[in-house]
């Protein structure tokens, strides 16, 4: 039996809350300049790291673009701060009886902040074109379950602008979506900032527009200097739900957490939602800035890709659950992290739709050196261990206190030779993983990016998402895993879909194709003279709420 527990009264409101959408219910240091000026600007100053990639929503999923562009574009639904689904530029999305159409209505009046429309076709041109192989986009794979996908996938035969068939436009304010099969997720799915609309402006030059986008939301681009900070200022024309209050917001890029931290502390920085492993145990009582840590979506993995030497098949699990139990996860939470972080129960977290302490082969999670060695000792009969355990990361996050500690556990419970890889910085290890270039296990993670557990599966595991084809980095492929995603997505309940999604889940903690190891807390520092400062429903500030005294 699949026990479910925790499951997060505030994010199953948004879950609960699609009812009312179909309804169509409306409601100075390393790396950065110094801070934009003080509270008579109230200009918002929030540390970041270079984004991978240009801004453009289809191509974008690690955090650092993707938390700038939720604020320059709006999409169908939003979040408000507490999970809860709300209409943006959709008046309604209603299904057909068995959840395989929605036709969807626009509101009137949207504008880029170019000044040109958001009509039906900001949305299908730009979900057909992340969708179409051709244009080599990150967050192809969300859109999978739409009808015509598969059309869209062999390079061969595409020019770019092939349109995804399951997608009709009636006028300007009215089209429908056709999925290939039943999917009741599909209204939270919307929120998602693959989703979001481009003008037409972005088909002439998308790598000119990525630097220089053009978006429909709370705030507008003004410059992006790169290595140094992207500036947004309040979009005067905005209507949806997330006005903001205070007139812009300035990301400045750091290579240091310790920088970031230390300018919070100094005045020339408003808010930093990193914590460097230096102040973990004392930022909450540092008298020159405000702080809090609060339970967030966040996960922490690393990911041992499918067809790595000696990872594949059973010796491949055998190895996988070796490793998993080599680790001492409560001295990384308590030593390491100083009470910010909480050991892994499953491949989700608790404040999600979903998350449960209780499933069959959570065992594989427990620190257990013992079983780790007969494991390994397994493995090592079906094939003999050789070559060197690796773990790469970039160093510009902080993160070499966490990997040298897991890498001398496994080292010394498995008295195997291992090491960490570091590079030094995030863009250049998000490339290496993308390009596939890393020849070991490498870190990974996970901010929600909609509250349900389906999101912690789907675009990180599913043979669909394999390939560079979304955020698969490892390439898994399990078709038993796959079938029960199919079947969760078809379900008529958000219990009946938990349910299924769990045994799937299952599956990834015996076959574990990324070994997690903790749940972040939505930890940030701020200045003295700075309000409002709150983590929303997936642990991020809610930037547009932040204002200065």
């Amino acid at each position: 039996m699949i026990i479910r527990h925790k499951r997060a009264a505030m994010v199953s409101a948004a879950m609960l809350s699609v009812a009312m959408l179909l309804a169509g219910c409306g409601t100075g240091s390393n790396g950065g300049a110094s801070a934009s000026g003080g509270a008579g600007d109230n200009i918002i100053t929030i540390s970041t790291v270079e984004p991978q990639k240009p801004l453009v929503p289809g191509n974008t999923y690690e955090a650092a673009g993707g938390n700038v562009n939720d604020m320059l574009f709006s999409g169908l639904i939003g979040f408000k701060p507490d999970g809860t689904a709300v209409n943006e530029v959709a008046e309604s999305i209603t299904p057909n009886a068995d959840n395989t159409k929605f036709d969807i209505v626009l509101k009137s009046g949207w504008k880029f902040t170019d000044g040109t429309p958001v009509t039906s076709e900001s949305f299908t041109k730009a979900w057909s074109y992340t969708a179409n192989a051709k244009n080599g986009q990150l967050c192809a794979s969300f859109f999978s379950m739409i009808k015509g996908y598969d059309d869209l996938q062999d390079t061969s035969k595409l020019k770019g602008d092939e349109q995804l068939s399951g997608l009709h436009v009636t006028d300007d304010t009215h089209f429908s979506v056709e999925l290939n099969a039943p999917n009741s997720v599909f209204p939270v799915i919307l929120g998602y900032s693959g989703y979001y609309p481009v003008p037409e402006s972005f088909y002439k030059d998308p790598e000119k527009f990525g630097n220089n986008p053009v978006g429909n939301g709370p705030y507008k681009f003004k410059s992006w200097e790169h290595g140094q900070s992207i500036e947004l200022v309040k979009n005067p024309d905005y209507q949806g739900n997330f006005k903001p209050k205070n007139n812009g917001l300035t990301f400045k890029i750091y290579t240091s957490n310790s920088s970031s931290y230390a300018d919070v502390q100094g005045g020339n920085l408003d808010v930093s939602a990193t914590i460097p492993p230096s102040a973990v145990k004392t930022f909450q009582k540092d008298s020159r800035l405000n702080a809090y840590s609060k339970p967030s979506s966040g996960i922490a993995t690393f990911t041992i890709p499918s067809t790595l030497e000696h990872f594949t098949g059973e010796e491949g699990v055998l190895r996988r659950q070796a490793i998993s139990m080599s680790i001492d996860r409560k001295m990384l939470c308590d030593k390491l992290l100083a009470g910010t972080a909480t050991p892994v129960k499953d491949f989700s977290a608790p404040p999600i739709s979903g998350y449960s302490d209780s499933l069959k082969g959570n065992e594989n999670l427990e620190y257990n050196p013992d079983k780790a060695k007969e494991l390994w000792k397994k493995a090592d009969e079906i094939n003999p261990w050789s070559g060197k355990f690796t773990i790469a990361f970039s160093t510009d996050g902080d993160m070499k206190p966490i990997y040298d500690a897991v890498i001398n556990e496994i080292k010394n419970t498995l008295g195997i030779d291992a090491a960490t890889a570091p590079m030094p910085t995030g863009n250049e290890f998000h490339e290496a993983v993308t390009d596939r270039k890393i020849k070991g296990a490498f870190r990974a993670g996970w901010q929600a990016d909609y509250p349900s557990i389906e999101n912690y599966l789907t675009p990180i595991f599913s043979s669909g998402a394999a390939d560079g084809k979304g955020s698969n980095d490892g390439d898994y492929k399990n078709p038993e895993f796959d079938a029960l995603l199919d079947q969760a997505a078809q379900a008529s309940d958000v219990d009946k879909a938990n349910s299924l999604y769990q045994q799937a889940e299952e599956i990834l903690l015996n076959d574990l194709p990324q070994i997690p190891l903790y749940n972040q807390n939505a930890n940030a520092v701020f200045g003295k003279n700075v309000k409002n400062v709150e983590p929303n429903w997936k642990g991020v500030p809610t930037f547009f709420e932040i204002t200065k005294a």
